[in-house]
């Protein structure tokens, strides 16, 4: 009942931000977000030997999200500024044999953590930014909740028994199928809301059904990826949750894995697309 009862305020939560919340907010909310998640990740850093300064984390999660907010242009050296911060502050503050990995631990959470949050208001921002946001988002935790629960009722088979014991191939197919499906329902949804309504075209997307099926499938796809990603990161600390902060859930990191690789594929379909003029999604 707690995974219920905390998934149903998340999503209602994560609902009214993106229909209502200004842009500022979105980018504000995803930066907390990215900094609860920081601070989880420091966790398996430190377990494996190169514990990042917390002050150094959160700092450097803040400057990113103002860089991107601000200057979106000067993102990347934003990113090598922050690292040659930390490789100056593990050069003269830990052992020498420590160095490297404590700066490569703070260079990835930067790129796995910050950077893929931040992307979630560029998404917003978009030509039917509220629709791709929301199928972003639909698709992540339908293939989740799917995975999840079939897995559970019929798995039989191991996908990744080295990451992820419990993971099976069943799970992950119904994963597939529910992405498809809730991220269809999505579009045909906004299609409908179109036709009744000629002014409510926030949910309305402009290309064919099958574009919108294939990105399901990348979605999905990448989501899950991102989950196996998060249970290596798990696994090599020996926990079996980021956090508990959620009730039910787990940490942050717990929640937000799949959406962490996700949110990177979309935003490169995006980029694919305006660079050849594709149309739009």
């Amino acid at each position: 009942m707690k995974r219920i009862l905390t998934a149903l305020v998340l999503i209602a939560c994560i609902l009214v931000v993106i229909f209502f919340a200004k842009p500022w907010m979105v980018t504000l909310l995803a930066g907390v977000v990215a900094g609860l998640a920081a601070m989880e990740f420091r966790k398996f850093a430190a377990s494996g030997g190169c514990p990042i300064p917390a002050w150094w984390s959160l700092c450097a999660v803040a400057c990113f999200f103002l860089s991107a907010f601000f200057r979106p242009i000067d993102t990347l050296t934003t990113v090598a500024f922050l690292t040659l911060v930390l490789f100056a502050v593990a050069a003269f503050r830990t052992s020498a044999e420590r160095v490297l990995w404590q700066t490569s631990a703070g260079l990835l959470l930067v790129l796995y953590i910050a950077y893929p949050l931040a992307l979630l208001p560029e998404i917003l921002n978009q030509e039917n930014g509220t629709a791709l946001l929301l199928f972003l988002f639909l698709c992540v935790w339908s293939g989740d909740i799917a995975a999840l629960y079939v897995g559970k009722r019929f798995g039989r088979h191991k996908f990744a028994p080295r990451l992820s014991p419990n993971k099976t191939w069943e799970g992950a197919i119904a994963s597939l199928v529910a992405s498809c499906v809730f991220g269809m329902a999505l579009v045909l949804l906004g299609d409908w809301f179109t036709q009744q309504n000629s002014s409510f075209t926030r949910l309305h997307t402009t290309e064919r059904w099958w574009i919108f099926l294939l990105l399901a499938v990348a979605l999905n796809m990448a989501a899950q990826f991102g989950d196996l990603l998060e249970s290596a990161l798990k696994r090599g600390a020996g926990v079996k949750d980021s956090g508990s902060i959620l009730p039910g859930h787990g940490g942050v990191l717990d929640r937000i894995d799949a959406l962490l690789v996700a949110a990177p594929v979309l935003w490169f379909i995006i980029a694919l697309r305006d660079y050849f003029s594709l149309g739009s999604l």
